[in-house]
């Protein structure tokens, strides 16, 4: 799966609401200025955890991640969400939210069903270090803000399971109303299994049907792409390093023509310098945080033919230079 998650628009909105200087979370997380003027905003986990681990330090707030994740209005919805909230019962916009994630992030919500409890779990697939709290904290209160509304209020959890230590447990308990505890296995709500069935006041069949069939049309040209942008940046990270990648190498790597990768690619509605772009800005990433790796060599090993055409790649990514980026994220020995 490509790790890649897409940020919402009215995430800098819902931040100004609660006086969080916007640049100054991009600064911390190590992205650039005019990140959210971009057309798409998309982050690798490891930015996404960067990004809400910033929140929560330029926030000092211990409540805010609840506070964002507890939002319930529709316009802060993305389309998916919208969905979820039509649906017919809570066990039911529990699944759909878990299936669409697939089109925006290596993520999955998974609802594990037994007799009398059923948890609902977030799970970050490519997650390489423990989940920021703020992110967590905004994970669980939306799924409990979302399941009060659809019900009117007539389900609240019985307890929230967090992988971290103990801390705030009276703030968290207020909140979610029910028993947290702490250094459990996994990051998840449990709900009664009764509730789950309890029917939604929002049930809205018409606009569940419209946006239902749209979101299915999406997933479907989504798992297109996975499948063949999975495979051509297996290639990529396999053969950059010294070499200008092309997509008649690519192709013949993967035992097809170049035209009909070509295809695939266009079918599945992504482009080969899309791919070859994200696989070297992840790359950059990596070999930046490695210390012992110069900067002339990281240019070396993603392809490029000299430093400077690096340079100015990685300035329109991050909006800083190499240099500078490597100095405010820091390194690994």
């Amino acid at each position: 799966m490509i790790d890649r998650f897409r940020i919402l628009s009215t995430v800098p909105l819902r931040l100004k609401e609660q006086r969080i200087s916007l640049p100054k979370v991009l600064h911390a997380a190590g992205l650039p200025p005019g990140f959210f003027q971009q057309e798409k905003y998309h982050v690798t986990t490891a930015q996404l955890f960067a990004f809400w681990h910033a929140v929560g330090t330029v926030s000092s707030d211990p409540a805010i991640g609840l506070k964002l994740g507890a939002d319930d209005r529709l316009e802060c919805f993305e389309p998916s969400a919208i969905a979820a909230i039509c649906s017919r019962n809570f066990h039911d916009a529990v699944e759909r939210m878990g299936r669409y994630k697939q089109l925006v992030c290596p993520e999955e919500i998974n609802l594990h069903a037994g007799s009398r409890e059923t948890a609902v779990e977030f799970v970050f697939l490519e997650a390489r270090e423990l989940e920021p709290f703020v992110l967590v904290d905004n994970c669980l209160a939306w799924m409990v803000a979302m399941g009060g509304r659809g019900t009117g209020g007539r389900i609240t959890p019985v307890r929230v399971e967090l992988r971290r230590a103990a801390k705030h447990r009276t703030l968290l308990e207020k909140h979610f109303g029910c028993r947290v505890t702490f250094k459990a296995r996994r990051n998840a709500v449990v709900f009664r299994t009764a509730d789950m069935d309890i029917p939604f006041t929002t049930y809205n069949a018409e606009l569940l049907a419209v946006l239902g069939a749209q979101l299915d049309s999406q997933l479907a040209a989504h798992k297109s792409s996975i499948d063949v942008g999975g495979r051509v940046k297996q290639v990529l990270l396999r053969t950059l390093a010294g070499s200008r990648p092309s997509i008649q190498h690519v192709a013949a790597e993967l035992g097809m023509s170049a035209r009909t990768l070509q295809r695939k690619l266009a079918d599945a509605r992504i482009t080969f310098q899309h791919l070859v772009e994200g696989t070297r800005r992840e790359l950059a990433h990596h070999y930046l945080r490695q210390r012992t790796v110069e900067l002339q060599d990281t240019a070396y090993l993603l392809g490029y033919e000299d430093p400077n055409s690096f340079f100015r790649a990685f300035h329109t990514w991050e909006g800083v230079t190499p240099g500078e980026w490597r100095t405010r994220v820091g390194t690994v020995a």
